[in-house]
């Protein structure tokens, strides 16, 4: 990946320091909706419940199940598959409950954006190995919005975190609302007939979405 495209990615530390939530934390139905993300996200489930069942299975059974009634493997077997199963959903109905709906769908707008990146470095890739062709320029004005898109998005991330925290903070945090809009606007309409027009496009609706968000931020 060349440099500028790194430079854009918004890291999984910054989102966790942006918005306060492990990215990987925060239920997404937009997940369930990718086989692949789907597959990630049940197995780090799966993983994450097979660690905590020693525990909570050695805690009941030592503290419950002994002084109570006295030595069960029964008992323990039973244990073993519910506690696994129950973690499964407990952690699924934490997440649903405790995951603000603005931030799940901010998240998912950064994903889009992560593959608006992604195309551009398999385009740059098939241009370097001589199977594309794409104009500098056209390039260059679409690292430029992305790079207003980034701003957007870590802006509205920050919006919907003091909002989150202390909604008397929005007066002191009106800057928090500018928005890239208009000057993406600019770029996209200078470059409509470009090879990169596809992911001016996409960088376009990004925005559009993004700032539907923060206006729903501003109401509530």
């Amino acid at each position: 990946m060349q440099p500028d495209l790194l430079g854009l990615e918004i890291s999984k530390g910054e989102l966790r320091r942006l918005t306060g939530f492990d990215p990987e934390d925060v239920f997404r139905p937009s997940i369930m909706a990718d086989s692949e993300k789907r597959l990630g996200f049940f197995i780090n489930e799966l993983l994450v419940a097979l660690a905590l069942t020693p525990l909570i299975v050695g805690a009941i059974y030592a503290f419950i199940i002994l002084p109570v009634i006295g030595s069960s493997i029964k008992l323990g077997i039973i244990l073993l598959i519910l506690v696994p199963i129950t973690v499964i959903v407990g952690r699924s109905l934490w997440r649903q409950k405790t995951c603000p709906k603005a931030l799940t769908i901010l998240l998912d707008e950064v994903d889009k954006y992560h593959a608006v990146i992604k195309a551009i470095d398999i385009n740059d890739q098939l241009e370097t190995s001589g199977n594309s062709q794409s104009s500098i320029n056209d390039r260059d004005q679409v690292i430029a919005a992305l790079q207003l898109i980034r701003e957007d998005l870590v802006r509205a991330l920050k919006t919907e975190r003091v909002l989150r925290d202390n909604k008397k903070l929005l007066a002191n945090n009106q800057e928090l609302f500018v928005n890239n809009l208009a000057n993406l606007q600019a770029l996209q309409v200078s470059s409509q007939a470009g090879e990169y027009a596809q992911f001016l496009n996409q960088s376009l609706q990004i925005a559009l979405d993004v700032q539907a968000e923060i206006r729903k931020l501003r109401k509530v």
